[in-house]
């Protein structure tokens, strides 16, 4: 759906002389998932340079997003997981969907600790119950790790050493803070940490891929101008910067 809804957005662009003149410049309010916050931070100041529309961007874990989507806040767009954006459309208070990128589940430990064994999951396993502090998220990636501590049968084991952050809160910093050993998280969100060392994703055998989606507000004011911004975002000019921070363009 976003190769066509891009190509969409940009015909009516076209059409409409290339973009927005100074004149007719919006300000589009966007609240998204931490997991794009740095990709975004590139991103958004160049459309903005191409579109002379504002951007006012906020950033935060998908359980705030969704509560502050509800409770009629004058947003246009929302960056969370698509089921969140399903769920959204459901209650009636997104309209339209779009795809913007895929994240997996990435590793963080201590600077200069052992690197741990995360070829498979008996690695994992292994690296579970040696650990004496795990962080995870409040995230959609905490969910799956606490469904994958049950399923490896290690879940008792770990609990008193399980650090679940409260919403929004970020696992690198945890980390780089030493209130834990390992964490778990997207990759999106570890790379620009400072203070810890990044170990690679989670073993193929136990991965959860995320996508993240624009939904757009069904209270915008500013239609047009959003659907330029979430263009812009899922167009080729996006690609490079997604990956460079562990995103899979979709």
């Amino acid at each position: 759906m976003s190769r066509e809804f891009v190509a969409h957005v940009l015909a009516l662009a076209l059409l409409a002389g290339g973009g927005a003149s100074r004149a007719s410049a919006d300000e589009i309010r966007l609240l998204a998932s931490n997991a794009v916050r740095e990709p975004y931070f590139e991103l958004i100041p160049q459309f903005e340079k191409a579109s002379g529309h504002r951007v006012k961007a906020e950033w935060g874990g998908t359980v705030d997003i969704v509560r502050r989507a509800t409770a009629g806040e004058a947003l246009d767009v929302v960056v969370i997981p698509d089921v969140r954006v399903n769920e959204l459309r459901k209650l009636g208070a997104v309209s339209e969907r779009v795809d913007l990128a895929a994240s997996k589940i990435g590793v963080a430990g201590r600077p200069g600790a052992s690197r741990p064994d995360l070829a498979n999951i008996d690695g994992l396993k292994r690296t579970l119950l040696a650990a004496n502090r795990l962080v995870i998220s409040s995230g959609p990636s905490s969910n799956h790790m606490l469904a994958l501590f049950a399923r490896m049968g290690v879940a008792d084991d770990i609990r008193p050493k399980l650090l679940q952050l409260a919403p929004g809160l970020s696992v690198g910093e945890a980390i780089a803070a030493g209130m834990g050993d390992i964490g778990f998280t997207q990759v999106s969100e570890l790379l620009t940490i400072k203070g810890i060392d990044y170990l690679g994703p989670l073993p193929e055998d136990v991965q959860s891929v995320t996508i993240f989606s624009a939904g757009f507000l069904s209270t915008t004011r500013s239609p047009q101008a959003a659907h330029e911004l979430v263009a812009y975002l899922a167009g080729a000019n996006a690609a490079p910067v997604l990956r460079e921070h562990g995103l899979d363009p979709r």
